[in-house]
């Protein structure tokens, strides 16, 4: 696999599974733009690393359930390096609500959800478009188990969830046959979304197939292999959780 001189955009791009797919690309040869909201800090760790591979790298701010801010984003993208060849859907955004406590999520909860989670993935490819279509490029959207079965954070994060994996199947279609997009669907990530509960978490995980729970770089292998390997895939949904819901 060999991705140099292409450009990927990933956004939540400082931290986890945006971080560890950052890497990954990068040492494949491929420039970085890497989008944050408001983890200014990570971001600019993660482009040193990225820039320590021997790639070029970029941050850029940007709220990706805002139209505006993706515009900036892609324009600036383009304008640094020339193109946009590979994107990767991966910011989120969640809150921890019990199934049972309807009254605990509010009208703004599921506007927050679902522009990051569902209209960012579209505000974003829509940006793209025409450079990913002029490139024969590729999209990975971060999914989530939480998106095809009843478990997860709140439902609210699962309903944007399933929206984002419905996004990936229409845009798969809307942008072929130059564009290829897949989504992956990862279930708990030992990522800081968990912090304070992983030992919880890795006691659960001791049940499933492969005894343990998914890192970030296990979510990131799978997302490179669908930009790098996977020239016939498109329009599906791979799911990542070591077998736990078989």
């Amino acid at each position: 696999m060999n991705l140099k001189g292409k450009t990927a955009l990933v956004t939540g791009g400082g931290t986890g599974i945006g971080k560890a797919t950052a890497l990954n690309l990068a040492k494949l040869g491929a420039n970085i733009v890497i989008n944050y909201s408001r983890s200014a800090k990570d971001a600019e760790e993660t482009l040193k690393e990225v820039e320590a591979l021997g790639v070029k790298g970029t941050i850029f701010q940007a709220d990706v359930s805002n139209d505006a801010d993706v515009q900036k984003m892609v324009k600036h993208t383009v304008n640094t390096f020339g193109s946009v060849d590979i994107l990767i859907n991966n910011a989120g955004t969640t809150k921890f609500v019990e199934f049972h406590d309807l009254d605990g999520l509010q009208s703004e909860d599921f506007d927050q959800m679902f522009g990051v989670n569902a209209k960012g993935i579209f505000f974003t490819t829509r940006a793209c478009a025409h450079e990913l279509k002029r490139n024969k490029g590729s999209v990975v959207n971060v999914a989530s188990i939480a998106g095809l079965y009843a478990g997860g954070s709140s439902i609210a994060y699962c309903a944007s969830k399933a929206a984002a994996i419905s996004i990936t199947k229409t845009l798969a279609k809307t942008l072929a046959p130059e564009v290829r997009v897949n989504a992956v669907a990862p279930g708990i990530v030992m990522t800081r979304w968990v912090e304070g509960k992983e030992d919880h978490i890795r006691r659960l995980a001791e049940d499933t197939p492969l005894g343990r729970c998914a890192t970030p770089e296990d979510v990131a292998e799978v997302i490179v292999s669908l930009v790098a390997q996977a020239g016939f895939v498109t329009g599906q949904v791979v799911v990542i959780d070591g077998g736990a819901n078989l």
